[in-house]
């Protein structure tokens, strides 16, 4: 967007300003593309299924080992060892293709928290 600007601007400068102004644009763009890939290498993505692991997800066909559940309105394969009765929630710990492994969630447990990690 900088260079693009400097270009605009570089029309109505005089002869050795427009140079500067235009190589000035072009620093600034450099900069924020550096800016803009560094600061997409700290964002963690928020889609894919990588990021059902640890959700909670409603049983819809029992998993005895093998089953379906629900989970953002999605149906998908699941294995639970332990089974599972439908309507119970179940806690998704790895995805393996296009199956999910899933273990039972205690009745008394709150189903969208994970236990905060033991401090040393």
């Amino acid at each position: 967007m900088a260079l693009i600007g400097a270009i605009v601007l570089s029309f109505f400068l005089p002869w050795p300003w427009n140079i500067v102004v235009v190589l000035g644009g072009v620093i600034l763009e450099v900069g924020e593309v550096i800016w803009g890939l560094r600061l997409a290498r700290r964002w963690r993505p928020k889609s894919g299924p990588e990021t059902m692991v640890g959700k909670t997800a409603e049983v819809v066909v029992p998993c005895e080992p093998n089953g379906q559940v629900r989970i953002h309105g999605e149906l998908w394969e699941a294995t639970c060892a332990a089974g599972a009765k439908r309507g119970e929630t179940v806690r998704i710990t790895s995805r393996n293709e296009l199956s999910l492994e899933v273990e039972p969630v205690p009745p008394d447990a709150d189903a969208d928290q994970v236990a905060p990690a033991p401090r040393v």
